[in-house]
């Protein structure tokens, strides 16, 4: 992992993002429908998690962050998913070392979610990197639109992506994903193409187990 601090009075940002910082703090939710039909056959979770991963590392204005030195960007991002327990009817927070090759991504996945299926505390897995950024689900409910209000002091620049359960419209699988971004570092036109980009590494999704 490698963090570049930005040199902010160099930056073509800066207007903006001392605007969204100091004058007007600002953090906003998108809520779109993925067509994720080419996953019918994949397990939708560990594919989705591996998609915006892949996604968020494409994008510099995903991987900014506010370090105590300053605002900068991480070179690559992991992701920190929660999962479910059952019985406890609770969730906990994990996370999962990134590979580009979704096949090792899987195997780690399963074997994280394995070792901390049964956990009752809020992050069971040591050693959370700092490059992380946060995924929920909740595969029971389809939703429209979703918000997360962050009570800070408006300094959390990282996106944060929640999903919802999967629908079948006109012969179509889609999922629901709310996107939550601050303005000072990402604006509409970035989430846009973000959106475009996963959507397109979603329609052209293969994997096949043991290459077979």
């Amino acid at each position: 992992m490698a963090f570049r601090l930005i040199d902010v009075e160099k930056w073509d940002r800066k207007e903006y993002y001392l605007h969204f910082m100091r004058e007007v703090v600002c953090t906003y939710s998108v809520n779109v429908e993925i067509d994720v039909t080419p996953l019918r056959e994949q397990r939708l979770y560990p594919a989705m998690l591996w998609l915006l991963t892949d996604t968020v590392n494409d994008y510099e204005q995903f991987r900014t962050h506010l370090s105590p030195n300053g605002p900068g960007i991480f070179d690559r991002m992991l992701p920190s998913y929660t999962i479910f327990n059952k019985i406890r009817e609770t969730f906990s927070s994990i996370w999962t070392e990134f590979s580009p090759d979704y096949g090792e991504f899987l195997r780690r996945y399963t074997a994280d979610t394995k070792a901390y299926e049964n956990a009752s505390a809020f992050s069971p897995k040591p050693g959370k990197p700092e490059n992380c950024f946060d995924v929920s689900m909740l595969p029971w409910l389809t939703f429209t639109a979703f918000n997360i209000n962050v009570y800070d002091t408006g300094n959390y620049l990282l996106p944060i992506f929640t999903m919802g359960k999967s629908f079948e419209r006109n012969e179509k699988l889609l999922l629901p994903l709310s996107i939550q971004v601050h303005h000072a570092v990402c604006d509409g036109y970035h989430v846009s193409k973000f959106v475009n980009t996963l959507q397109e590494k979603a329609a052209s999704f293969s994997f096949r187990p043991n290459g077979k």
